[in-house]
């Protein structure tokens, strides 16, 4: 295109760029599945498991998972109250205090010290997070001063307009106003409360203003914070009211109900769970704590816009992805999300999003998260960042799964959104991507399939590719259905090399819990192409790629703790098919020259103190040297475990116990006492001293344990 056509349609100059870099995306080279399996290790969320190597956690992850998306068995309804209950103007009835009264419970909080303030001062302004009891801590203030009757204020009032809706006298002796509006354009001066003061002294009664966090109050006013007390210490208040005091302890001691009082906790649950204990239900009992969990998160979705804005619920959502990851980056990836949100239903929305007007502590706090600092590992080193995570690890599934499947409309921007996080640069996004979408396959295998993984697994993009393999790793890690099955029937998918390129990545994955037939799977389709490129003169990239990525899942079936069974399983192959004969020397050989940084290579160190793995894997190089095809390739791998047995005992130990074992005749120990009297040290230096005492011991002229106490 000309320049003089580049500078009439803008439009076109503008999507060239976003074309070069969709394609520099769908170029990158497929990360090895080291990385891979690497990044599943670090970056996964904690509630799916540590270390994950292939094999699925079981009970373990699917109590973490499974039972919290599932829930209970049997539905229990409580009235919260939620956002919605806004409290009516007018005089509180008296019962309605004396109930009150009989519950309150001060204990380890700082009611005293506000009696004492509010008896002095008249007009007291009390912040406190919402659900923290702070409309009835404003009630008792005025209760125990006798500043009765207590009139309750419409809340659709400024700040400036209250001395005068508190002008007409009505007799009333305690006023309280509850979550006061307080904002840019009506902030909360000093000189509202002096005049409240003087006019509340003049009547001889008394205000108590209850209001959340906000930067629009003036410094020179003096808040009052409200702490609401120990969920235990309710508890234990409560339930002897309710039933005797030994059936109450009894109660107390129930293993649900410490674990209840183990996650951070609104005073409005724990009243609700008093009467449950009360009526001695265990499963009501045990299920409360989850069905609360499940209210909290279907109480932030049930509106519209307020009073939790779209906003924030983006926000909800993205950490729920990204839980115990930086808050910078939750924060800006929720705002993408915001964005496609925002459009649903209207592409042509294009009201630009605030780029200031979010208050940290507010947001978590409305989140029922925590901030906190911790270091984090990354390819530049460690650094240190300040991390984002709900109070319940357990809120972050439900909300992913109350998304999904109770909110359809909202699908077309999560998947919009989640297509972007499979392609992002950074390993920690994409496998929080993954992570999400095998939630949802969790919660619903067919949609998540159909919407999401077959897409990515047909995708251009490697990185797309990548994170599919990744989501049908952690979806079979935390149980979801038929993920095995659905790997089997890909990775013999002839039509797809796409497809099938990610099921033979992912039989490498989870494939060490059931490894004969995740071999089983790999040598059909190794057979497969096989036969293809015998029938024709040059393949596809497609099946290249499959057939490169064979050798590399067996390897990480035999690094994995399937490895003894793993090497059971390919030794017949060495008798069988050419194709499965040539997988599994490429797999055994691809797997000896992986080295993980230890002074011992993996695979040799699996040798010691296993007979069966050490004669598998001596069998299986003892084939290699011998194979024309894959010859060059054992004896660099034996080069390179002489050179690391060099200064280490280990190594040293388990290379003079396991060559002895790869000779079977004549020709293979001359093949061997060749490589270690000619072997050379890295770069060319010369050949190791260990390599000397190797080939002593293995022409038996120097005892073993020399071999070991020289080296």
């Amino acid at each position: 295109m000309s320049e003089q056509a580049s500078s009439a349609d803008p439009e076109a100059a503008t999507a060239a760029p976003a074309q070069d870099e969709a394609a520099a995306v769908a170029e990158q080279p497929a990360q090895e599945p080291w990385a891979a399996r690497r990044d599943l290790d670090e970056h996964a969320p904690s509630s799916m498991g540590f270390g994950f190597r292939g094999t699925n956690q079981g009970v373990a992850a699917q109590r973490i998972i499974g039972d919290i998306i599932t829930g209970g068995k049997t539905e229990h309804h409580y009235n919260f109250g939620g956002f919605g209950s806004g409290q009516v103007s007018g005089e509180i009835p008296a019962q309605s205090l004396e109930r009150l009264a009989e519950d309150f419970v001060s204990e380890g909080t700082v009611f005293p010290q506000l009696l004492e303030r509010l008896r002095e001062e008249r007009v007291i302004v009390l912040t406190g997070a919402p659900f923290t009891g702070r409309r009835t801590a404003a009630l008792m203030l005025l209760h125990h001063l006798g500043a009765t009757p207590v009139r309750a204020l419409d809340r659709n009032v400024t700040p400036g307009e209250l001395s005068v809706r508190l002008t007409s006298g009505d007799g009333a002796l305690g006023q309280v106003l509850c979550d006061l509006d307080i904002s840019r354009e009506q902030p909360l001066r000093e000189a509202h409360l002096l005049a409240l003061r003087d006019l509340m002294r003049e009547r001889n009664a008394y205000l108590v203003i209850t209001t959340g966090r906000s930067p629009y109050v003036e410094d020179t006013v003096g808040l009052a914070a409200w702490r609401p007390p120990q969920p235990a210490a309710v508890l234990q208040t409560l339930l002897p009211k309710r039933t005797d005091a030994a059936h109450a302890q009894r109660l107390l001691a129930l293993p649900a109900v410490s674990e209840f009082l183990s996650h951070e906790r609104q005073i409005r649950e724990v009243v609700r769970y008093v009467a449950v204990l009360a009526e001695a239900d265990e499963e009501r009992i045990r299920q409360y704590s989850l069905i609360t969990l499940e209210q909290q998160v279907q109480e932030w979705f049930e509106e519209a816009e307020t009073p939790v804005q779209l906003r924030e619920k983006a926000f909800l959502i993205a950490l729920a992805a990204f839980d115990h990851g930086p808050y910078a980056l939750t924060a800006e990836l929720s705002d993408t999300l915001y964005a496609a949100l925002r459009s649903t239903g209207d592409d042509q929305y294009q009201e630009p999003i605030p780029v200031f007007g979010t208050h940290i502590g507010k947001r978590l706090q409305n989140a029922r998260a925590r901030s906190y600092t911790a270091d984090e590992m990354t390819e530049w080193g460690s650094v240190t960042q300040v991390k984002a995570a709900f109070h319940d690890a357990r809120v972050a599934p439900v909300v992913l799964r109350e998304v999904w499947t109770g909110h359809p409309a909202a699908r077309p921007a999560l998947i919009k959104w989640l297509d972007a996080l499979s392609v992002d640069g950074r390993p920690f996004v994409r496998t929080r991507a993954a992570a999400a979408v095998a939630v949802l396959a969790y919660t619903d295998l067919p949609s998540a399939m159909a919407l999401i993984v077959e897409r990515w697994a047909g995708a251009r993009e490697s990185r797309r590719q990548l994170t599919a393999v990744s989501a049908l790793t952690l979806a079979h890690r935390i149980g979801a259905p038929n993920i095995p099955r659905i790997v089997d029937v890909w990775s013999t998918d002839h039509q797809d090399p796409k497809r099938c390129w990610v099921a033979v990545r992912a039989l490498g994955l989870i494939g060490p819990e059931r490894p004969v037939e995740a071999l089983t799977a790999l040598q059909a389709q190794a057979r497969h192409q096989y036969g293809k490129q015998a029938e024709q003169s040059r393949i596809g990239a497609g099946d290249q790629q499959v057939t490169a990525e064979l050798p590399q899942s067996v390897a990480l079936l035999l690094l994995s703790p399937a490895a003894e069974p793993a090497l059971a399983a390919l030794l017949p192959a060495l008798d069988s098919h050419p194709s499965a004969r040539a997988l599994a020397l490429e797999g055994v050989l691809t797997a000896c020259e992986r080295s993980d940084g230890a002074a011992c290579p993996p695979m040799l160190n699996r040798t010691v103190g296993s007979p069966s793995a050490s004669a598998a894997t001596a069998r299986l190089l003892r084939a290699a040297l011998n194979d024309r095809t894959t010859n060059d390739r054992a004896e660099n791998v034996l080069r390179s475990w002489v050179r690391a047995a060099d200064g280490d005992l280990r190594t040293a130990l388990a290379l003079a116990d396991l060559l002895p074992t790869v000779i079977a005749g004549p020709r293979d120990a001359a093949r061997l006492d060749h490589l270690l009297d000619t072997v050379q040290g890295l770069d060319g230096q010369s050949r190791p001293a260990v390599a000397k005492r190797l080939r002593a011991a293995l022409n038996r002229s120097v005892p073993r344990a020399q071999v070991l106490q020289e080296a």
